[in-house]
């Protein structure tokens, strides 16, 4: 092992000392130069691999070396992807759009992407400044674009940024193109990208895409034209993001006139000042949002992450405390009023669909089934559900979410789109108010009616090649010695998405999995408990997934059934040693 150690650090060092050439800046050789006289901890970190394209595209910590974000990496990203377009796409002039978010270095690094697409004689759109992500997925089917690049690390830390890809359908990149494109990427040596920009083929862009843009976002996310948004009271915050760009205005063309911001997360700022992580799926993120909203009677809160893709939102519970909403439960109540209108307009006639994950609770499905509707159910990640609209062009697709915070209304935005979905949320709670309800009754009705469902998720860091070695093996353990009960109660299936099979541990029969191969494992037991593991595509991290359900006969008894839901997932975690 020792020996194994010592010749990878050797290969390390090899690796790193190749920036040292002339195909590097003086400024970069000087960072790496540095590094290597210092026996600085985080080389191996810089160089053991290379950054990768995930679930959410290419992302990580800004710095010199392979296994960061820089002018190299991502101008070798972009000279592959020029190359792959230039290769599979047979047009006279190609064209792509660029955005970027509120990051350190963002608006640098979409003008040096800008400058590789250029100098190799493709057209680029570049916004004229910070527009949210879900804008960029619109804009490439809206200019007719042949791929798009947004610049963000989502809800990364600040000293992260990364790289979105989108296809010509206004999707992230999915089969074939990702591993066609990554491919080219790979082949490519430093040296060969191309710099030379050509800014006669750039064009500046904004006002009249954002016109666009929200009138397609208030056309999606509005329900009903019979609804009071006069009388609902909004409190919004940015997070220092993307969405104060889109979001207010989005609001005040819908006709919400009660809106209130935080102010001190309005400006966009990289350093997010005031929260610890611009994550709208944490409440600390939303503490000053939740703080107004309680000092002057606000029914909802949403929050949106810096590159406004995905939003946190809170309302009050039954005894009036505001209480943010996960991302299922959210996900839930918004494809029951979806489904409410479209069947009210009668155009529900078995030819719709709703988009769901592998992750995400099972009871959307059965929302969905309730009103005779398919759920299509795809890999971790939007892209998938882009994907659904591309295979099944003859279907309707109705809307879709998965339980990280994010929800996709129609398909004018092929991504999650926290402007629409921002808009129905409030929607949902507008019309829940002026029929004496609440958006929270909303879910409570949905609970009785179908199962009380709760997830959780929790997120485990191993960070560097020992951490990423580590996550392999907690898989490899799970996938070779798997749980055979769990609280009680037997495990029926593992489902490894990995080897595509879905084994009945009770009899021994093997399914075939029709997804395309991702490292995950599922357990589900007898009685619907299900427990999901995946390494994150963008983060450090492994993820643990735990769903859990039992009957509601009231919602009175809501309070009682979900501590008893949450004992029982903190019961799991417990037995499996992950706290």
């Amino acid at each position: 092992m020792h020996l194994k150690k010592k010749k990878k650090k050797t290969e390390i060092l090899e690796k790193a000392k190749q920036w040292l050439s002339s195909t590097f800046d003086a400024e970069t050789q000087q960072e790496i130069q540095q590094l290597i006289d210092t026996n600085a901890p985080d080389l191996a970190d810089r160089f053991y691999k290379d950054t990768e394209f995930g679930t959410g595209g290419m992302r990580g910590v800004m710095g010199a070396g392979t296994n960061r974000i820089n002018k190299y990496t991502l101008g070798r990203a972009t000279q592959g992807l020029s190359n792959y377009l230039i290769k599979n796409v047979q047009k006279e002039q190609l064209k792509v759009v660029i955005a970027y978010d509120c990051r350190h270095n963002s608006k640098k690094f979409a003008k040096l992407v800008a400058d590789v697409f250029t100098a190799n004689n493709i057209k680029v759109f570049l916004f004229e400044d910070l527009r949210a992500t879900p804008e960029l997925s619109f804009a490439v089917r809206h200019l007719d674009c042949d791929a798009g690049i947004v610049l963000t690390a989502s809800h990364n830390p600040p000293e992260y940024n990364g790289y979105k890809v989108y296809w010509s359908d206004g999707g992230q990149i999915v089969p074939p193109h990702d591993n066609g494109i990554i491919s080219t990427v790979k082949a490519i040596d430093f040296s060969e990208i191309n710099f030379n920009a050509n800014d006669t083929l750039i064009e500046e862009i904004g006002k009249s895409v954002d016109e666009a843009f929200v009138n397609g976002a208030v056309k999606n996310g509005s329900l009903s034209e019979n609804i009071d948004r006069k009388n609902l009271k909004i409190v919004f915050t940015s997070l220092h993001g993307t969405s104060i760009v889109s979001v207010p205005e989005a609001l005040e063309k819908a006709g919400y006139t009660d809106v209130h911001i935080v102010e001190e997360q309005r400006i966009p700022d990289g350093d997010f000042p005031t929260v610890k992580s611009p994550n709208p799926e944490e409440p600390e993120a939303l503490k000053m949002a939740t703080d107004m909203a309680n000092k002057i009677g606000a029914d909802i809160v949403i929050g949106t992450d810096p590159d406004c893709d995905r939003l946190g939102v809170a309302v009050r519970d039954v005894d009036g405390k505001m209480k943010l909403m996960n991302g299922n439960q959210t996900m839930v109540v918004m494809t029951q009023f979806l489904l409410k209108k479209w069947k009210e307009e009668g155009r529900i006639n078995g030819n719709q669909f709703i988009g769901s994950t592998i992750v995400s609770t099972e009871l959307v499905n059965k929302i969905a089934t309730n009103f005779g509707v398919e759920t299509k159910v795809g890999l971790t990640g939007f892209k998938w559900i882009a994907k659904m609209i591309q295979d099944y062009k003859t279907m309707d697709f109705i809307g879709g979410g998965e339980e990280s915070f994010g929800y996709m209304v129609g398909d004018f935005v092929r991504d999650k789109d926290a402007v629409t979905a921002t808009l129905l949320a409030c929607e949902v709670a507008a019309y829940a108010k002026q029929n004496s309800s609440s958006f929270y009754k909303e879910l409570l009705a949905i609970y009785v009616e179908n199962n009380f469902y709760k997830e959780h998720l929790i997120a485990i860091v191993k960070e560097g090649m020992d951490g990423a070695a580590q996550i392999q093996q907690i898989l490899s353990d799970m996938r070779n010695n798997p749980l055979t009960e769990i609280d009680g109660e037997r495990i029926a299936t593992l489902s490894d998405y990995n080897a595509s099979i879905e084994k009945n541990l009770i009899t021994g029969k093997e399914t075939n999995i029709k997804l395309p191969k991702s490292n995950v494992l599922i357990y589900q037991t007898e009685n619907g408990t299900r427990i999901a593991a995946r390494p994150s595509g963008t983060e450090p991290k492994i993820k643990f997934y735990f769903s859990v359900n039992t009957p509601l006969d009231i919602s009175n008894n809501a309070e009682k059934i979900e501590a008893e839901l949450d004992a029982k997932i903190q019961r799991i975690i417990k037995e499996m040693k992950l706290n």
